[in-house]
């Protein structure tokens, strides 16, 4: 045991590392990401010391909720650590993907107040610790996304089912052009479900392990009603835009539309994996049509399976993370795209 300056009694959990951070200070259980310099990426040592730390916290009676934060100042997670999955085998990745999407359904399942501090970066398998909890946190610092597009892959993590919940058409046009949310823009569209200054975070950490039994009362407390988001005043042109039977028809949509914003949509997306919009454009309204975490969970790891032995991948991860230039996708169009392998990809 340890007592901090303010005679509060900490102790770290076994399954504490050095970048999975883990201790109890009062009745609160504090999870640390502790990988700053690689914007706090999840490894699989990460999944794996994180899993066994909320498995333990579930059944502790010292232990009346759970607070997950970031260390360094730029945000909370950016994801899995895509380098490391891109430079290993298949095999790897699918065992990183398939304890990541164990460790969401946790998160999830978890009987406590489990709240998730959306500061800064959250981004892909940031989403999956963060998104699915049940007290969730953004700021005005949040920058909130699901990029998979960009890097060969589609929005995994459970993240297709947020998506699809976000009001209209908002998700389709997050998913398909890897647009980042403000903390605003989270609350409007379902990933967070309070706003709190970024100057507060630690008095309602500090006000949390003393306020444990009541945390949602204690978050609400420091919430305040965030400003206008700016993807509210997008509404119209994104909801009539990306009801398009499939991304070659939302693209002419956008093409057609007077808004400056539907061009700018039209113009991101082409950039982006062509076979891997129409899978995320297939798995949303798969996940609108059948709204349960554990099946769209289900299709993330078929999915994951069956598009780690495509290119587009490994090709994205180079181009846009290492050497930083203009990927070359297979197929390179969506004409070339066939509707049979999009539905196979996701296919239980």
């Amino acid at each position: 045991m340890e007592t901090t300056p303010a005679g509060t009694l900490t102790r770290a959990s076994t399954h504490a590392t050095d970048e999975l951070q883990a201790w109890v200070s009062g009745d609160l259980g504090v999870i640390r990401l502790n990988r700053p310099q690689a914007l706090n990426a999840m490894t699989m040592d990460m999944v794996t010391a994180m899993d066994r730390v909320l498995q333990d916290w579930a059944g502790d009676d010292g232990v009346l909720a759970v607070l997950l934060l970031g260390a360094g100042d730029r945000g909370l997670c950016a994801g899995g650590d895509v380098r490391a999955l891109a430079s290993g085998t298949d095999a790897e990745a699918m065992a990183f993907w398939a304890a990541e999407y164990a460790l969401n359904a946790r998160v999830a399942d978890f009987p406590k107040p489990y709240i998730a501090l959306m500061d800064g970066v959250v981004m892909g398998g940031g989403i999956g610790v963060s998104g699915h909890a049940n007290i969730r946190i953004a700021t005005e610092r949040t920058k909130a996304a699901m990029p998979e597009v960009r890097i060969g892959l589609s929005p995994d993590c459970g993240g297709a089912l947020l998506l699809a919940q976000a009001p209209g058409a908002l998700g389709t046009h997050l998913a398909l052009t890897a647009g980042t949310m403000t903390g605003a823009d989270a609350v409007l569209c379902g990933f967070a479900d309070y706003y709190v200054p970024s100057g507060s975070l630690p008095a309602l950490s500090a006000a949390l392990e003393s306020g444990a039994a009541d945390a949602a009362s204690v978050v609400a407390g420091f919430a305040v009603e965030p400003p206008q988001a700016p993807l509210a005043a997008e509404r119209d042109w994104i909801d009539e835009c990306y009801a398009g039977s499939d991304v070659l028809e939302i693209l002419d949509r956008l093409g057609s539309h007077a808004s400056p914003g539907a061009a700018a949509a039209a113009q991101a997306i082409r950039a982006m994996a062509p076979f891997s919009l129409e899978v995320a454009l297939a798995a949303v309204r798969a996940a609108a049509r059948e709204p349960s975490l554990d099946k769209v969970l289900q299709r993330d790891l078929v999915m994951a399976a069956r598009m780690i032995g495509r290119p587009d991948f490994r090709e994205g991860v180079r181009a846009r993370l290492l050497d930083r230039d203009a990927p070359r996708w297979n197929p390179s169009s969506l004409q070339e795209v066939a509707a049979a392998d999009v539905a196979w990809t996701l296919a239980l």
